[in-house]
């Protein structure tokens, strides 16, 4: 995959550079194109902002550099391009597996109190939001989308259960997980996952997915097709019933 990024940060984008990602980055499974806003500066004081038409706090990304940005990326290359907005969808888990699909993006990670309106308008193909927080800039937005987005890129995890696996993936919290010691300040591993029962293993984890996503993300099985046992088991979570 192919990730272009128009920024005027773009030292930022090294922390790419680490992990499964960075491997996959050096094997080039996703090639990350970063273009300094500051290259198309307007004048000798490397303004690339300005003051808002209007009157308002802060100061506006301009136009004009955005556009010389943009048209430095080879045209085959640039795909969809994304502005990293408040205003923006908010992005999830079936969203970055969509994105992961497409051969090339483009990310706009601007600054201050947003871009010129017209820039949005004439060349921006999609506004992404990743929260209702407040950054200092889009860069940081950039780097959770294209960690999210890289997981489904095939060969960047090695071990593709571990994605089908996550948390979300099935519209589902993961369920807890333990490893060695069996007992750590005397609380033992659930014994379940010692008896080499699979089938009552999977039973207990899906139990236990379902149990912790109603418990703290309630909202997300809106959106889920629930099996009748699921519905029964959501029954009796409502009603105190399993603990």
């Amino acid at each position: 995959m192919n990730i272009n990024i128009i920024t005027l940060f773009p030292e930022i984008f090294e922390a790419l550079n680490f992990g499964l990602l960075g491997q996959a980055i050096g094997r080039q499974d996703i090639k990350i194109n970063t273009y300094n806003l500051r290259d198309h500066q307007i004048n000798k004081h490397g303004q690339v902002d300005d003051k808002p038409y209007g009157g308002g706090a802060g100061m506006v990304l301009m136009a004009e550099p955005l556009e010389k940005s943009l048209k430095d990326i080879p045209v085959d290359e640039v795909g969809k391009v994304i502005n990293l907005s408040p205003q923006g969808t908010l992005f999830n888990h079936k969203k970055a597996k969509e994105l992961s699909l497409l051969k090339s993006i483009t990310i706009i990670a601007g600054r201050y109190e947003g871009i010129d309106e017209r820039f949005i308008s004439q060349y921006i193909d999609e506004e992404i939001s990743i929260g209702d927080f407040v950054l200092s800039g889009g860069e940081f937005a950039a780097l959770n989308l294209i960690d999210s987005i890289s997981r489904f890129i095939p060969g960047v995890i090695g071990n593709k259960a571990s994605v089908e696996q996550d948390s979300l993936s099935q519209g589902f919290l993961k369920g807890p997980v333990f490893t060695r010691p069996e007992n750590f300040n005397s609380e033992s591993v659930p014994e379940i996952l010692l008896s080499g029962d699979h089938e009552k293993i999977q039973e207990w984890k899906d139990v236990q997915a379902l149990k912790r996503t109603f418990e703290r993300r309630p909202e997300l099985l809106k959106s889920v097709k629930l099996t009748k046992k699921q519905k029964k088991l959501l029954e009796d979570l409502a009603s105190k019933r399993i603990l």
